[in-house]
């Protein structure tokens, strides 16, 4: 299942795996120019494939190494002859492969291993220059792409919603808002955010403020519970209400409690 609309020369590029005429989980891939902007899961790679014929796409950059960003990778190279190029630290998972948790499979399914070549710090295209910035919290050797004349910032995964609630064990929030101050430092007064869940979020300077301010404010609440004795489980009840739906269906890979233990660290 593939969804697309235009922004201002930016073609975005919805997909999901199909189950039941429904879309299971949508990931989002960026056109600029000659350039594409992650390559969304191995389910959807040969519908992403068709619809880039005649887009004139001759390079690619995964924002990072998830199965979910370099899905269409291979068949993209082999039937268009792009480069590909990831952080350094994304490409060894990028060529070699990781193991997947059960929900991953069936919403994404397994990338084919494909040849990537380090980013460089700028990426320029024909009408754009690109700084590359390193952006950690979400995984290691993740990427955002900044373009300061436009203000449009192509976030990955580093930034989904402005009040998260559950997140992946590997995930740092320490790392996540340095990240995000990075990224408010580098940009100008004119700031639109580019997702990777499909949101584009045109008061992208207000929106990673207010993401800031709600995880500093919550790191603070969490250790102050922690203080008077409350364990992980009763932190979760009482900024919460609980668990998030999403632990059960994920064997606890996204869940509220990894958030909760990644605020109390990040007070550390």
């Amino acid at each position: 299942m593939l969804e697309t609309q235009d922004y201002a020369g930016v073609t975005q590029i919805r997909m999901s795996r199909e189950l039941d005429g429904k879309p299971v989980y949508w990931v989002a891939a960026y056109v600029v120019d000659d350039l594409l902007i992650d390559t969304g899961c191995s389910h959807t790679a040969q519908e992403l494939c068709d619809f880039l014929k005649g887009t004139g796409v001759r390079r690619v950059v995964n924002t990072h190494y998830h199965e979910d960003h370099t899905g269409g990778n291979h068949d993209i190279m082999h039937r268009y002859g792009v480069e590909i190029y990831a952080h350094p630290d994304s490409i060894p998972f990028i060529e070699q492969g990781f193991k997947l948790y059960p929900y991953q499979e069936i919403a994404w399914g397994y990338p084919v291993s494909s040849k990537v070549d380090p980013i460089p710090d700028i990426i320029e295209t024909p009408r754009h220059t690109f700084q590359v910035m390193d952006t950690p919290g979400h995984c290691r050797g993740h990427v955002s792409l900044l373009e300061a004349s436009t203000g449009w910032c192509f976030t990955g995964d580093l930034f989904a919603r402005e009040r998260p609630k559950c997140i992946r064990p590997e995930e740092n929030i320490a790392q996540i808002m340095q990240s995000m101050r990075d990224i408010l430092s580098a940009a100008g007064d004119r700031l639109v955010l580019f997702t990777a869940v499909g949101k584009i979020v045109k008061d992208g300077r207000s929106a990673l403020q207010e993401c800031i301010e709600y995880l500093s404010g919550l790191a603070r609440q969490a250790t102050a519970l922690r203080q008077t004795g409350h364990d992980l489980e009763s932190i979760v009840t009482v900024l919460f209400g609980g668990e998030h739906p999403f632990a059960q269906l994920t064997d606890g890979q996204f869940s509220t409690a990894n958030l909760v233990r990644s605020l109390l660290e990040t007070a550390q």
